[in-house]
């Protein structure tokens, strides 16, 4: 099956390709076969995107989908409120359909806004039929996908040992690439969600690493947030010789710059969350130091408790906060601005493409409009009033492009948006995301009232 997408602005994220006026790109089963102007393709469904800008999906690099029924909850909360009241207390009230049902409600919204993949961190999955209910999510909704795999991080019980102290399951790592994720060129495949030296001991640390570099799979960890459970830690793990661009840091406040340009240039990736660290009191974001070292930087709304669920609305968050910085800095030290932005909107775009895709080890599938990569693709309707006229397309869709711009959306050469809609039924779910959202708060606030009376 053949599909001829013409008279676009097409935005490739291709240095080779570039940016077309008026271009086309051809689609054949779940891969791109050519972009061009005059494209031969005989027998393809024509659709006409003039008026438009096509481009490569976009990547949420690191995202907690099971809190999708947990909307803004924790807007008012810093990161300690935030562990005590979601992974001490929410958290522990999920049940699989729970995770199920915020799973693929979050992920039909993440295609929604535009995001054809998702790294999805599921850190809530005391049991393999929670494990099983979010992948099942995923699958259902149709979107690419890293499943992170995590573990929870309750408050320990008389006679547990504490989360940090807890190695990563091997049992459950060899049971999903025997069973739903063991194919590695699937739509949703396999990482791992490891703790890292900043929550977890040394010995589990370098466990988790190598479990990692054993099945092949992206490692990706927390950093940041507190004091680290293994101080030095980092500096054993690179004298192992475990760090490689299968390595995800995810916030990254607290590395220093020997840290990060040593990290860089080992190839490990860098997973932001501008709005949400700012919001909790992680730090600043780490964009303006891991940039000069040649790292990549790739987004994550991270928590959809928080904050909105929308690429655009991030990217634009972390070009805003670097350029504010620089500029800070360029007060400080120069008594002036910058000469011009320190960030152009280009590499904006990136961060939500081409690095996004290089953070989860998608790079060779997806993240530009390349023949033989993977047919995901959006098509932003542009001649709408928040983006018209464009002089820059790419100036457009970083600056002014929103959910209300997101006409179209494929995902392996199917689409699964069409002219503003998704073609997902989503009525009940969205009665089922409600209603676990509203009991599983509403549980918590009884169990707070019963403590408080037990006091």
């Amino acid at each position: 099956m053949k599909t001829l997408l013409t008279h676009a602005t097409v935005l490739t994220l291709d240095p080779e390709i570039g940016d077309l006026t008026s271009g086309q790109v051809l689609v054949e089963d779940d891969r791109i076969l050519a972009v061009g102007h005059d494209l031969s393709a005989e027998g393809a469904e024509i659709i006409d995107c003039r008026g438009g800008i096509l481009m490569p999906g976009l990547v949420n690099a690191h995202m907690h989908t099971w809190q999708t029924a947990l909307r803004g909850v924790a807007a008012n909360w810093t990161l300690l409120e935030y562990f005590g009241h979601v992974h001490r207390g929410l958290a522990t009230l999920f049940t699989p359909d729970d995770i199920h049902i915020a799973t693929r409600l979050g992920a039909l919204n993440q295609l929604n806004c535009g995001a054809t993949t998702l790294g999805d961190w599921c850190h809530n999955n005391p049991t393999p039929a929670h494990t099983d209910a979010a992948v099942k999510g995923l699958q259902e909704a149709g979107i690419r996908a890293v499943f992170f795999h995590g573990s929870p991080k309750p408050a320990p019980k008389p006679g547990q040992p504490h989360f940090s102290e807890i190695p990563h399951p091997r049992g459950e790592v060899e049971r999903l690439l025997a069973g739903p994720l063991g194919d590695p060129e699937g739509r949703v495949t396999l990482g791992l969600a490891i703790l890292g030296p900043h929550y977890s001991t040394l010995e589990v640390s370098l466990h988790d690493f190598e479990l990692a570099k054993e099945f092949g799979l992206v490692a990706s960890m927390h950093q940041g947030g507190g004091e680290a459970v293994s101080p030095g830690g980092w500096d054993v793990i690179e004298e192992r010789g475990l760090l490689g661009p299968d390595i995800n840091i995810v916030h990254g406040q607290s590395l220093d710059d020997g840290q990060l340009a040593r990290f860089c240039a080992q190839g490990v990736t860098f997973s932001i969350a501008p709005e949400n660290e700012m919001t909790q009191g992680h730090g600043f974001p780490i964009t303006g130091h891991v940039r000069p070292h040649g790292g990549v930087v790739s987004l994550g709304v991270d928590l959809e408790s928080v904050i909105s669920g929308d690429m655009f609305s991030v990217a634009r968050m972390a070009l805003g906060m670097q350029r504010s910085l620089d500029n800070d800095a360029s007060r400080r030290e120069q008594g002036t601005i910058p000469a011009t932005s320190t960030i152009r909107t280009r590499e904006a775009l990136e961060w939500i493409t081409l690095d996004g895709a290089r953070a989860l080890g998608l790079e060779d599938r997806i993240g530009s409009l390349t023949p033989g990569k993977q047919a995901d693709l959006v098509l932003l309707d542009s001649s709408l009033l928040n983006m018209q006229p464009v002089s820059d397309p790419v100036s457009s869709v970083v600056m002014q492009a929103s959910l209300a711009n997101v006409d179209s959306v494929m995902v392996a050469g199917q689409f699964h948006k069409r002219h503003g809609r998704l073609l997902a039924d989503v009525a009940d779910g969205l009665r089922e995301l409600e209603a676990s959202g509203h009991r599983i708060y509403a549980e918590l606030q009884t169990r707070q009232q019963h403590e408080e009376t037990a006091r």
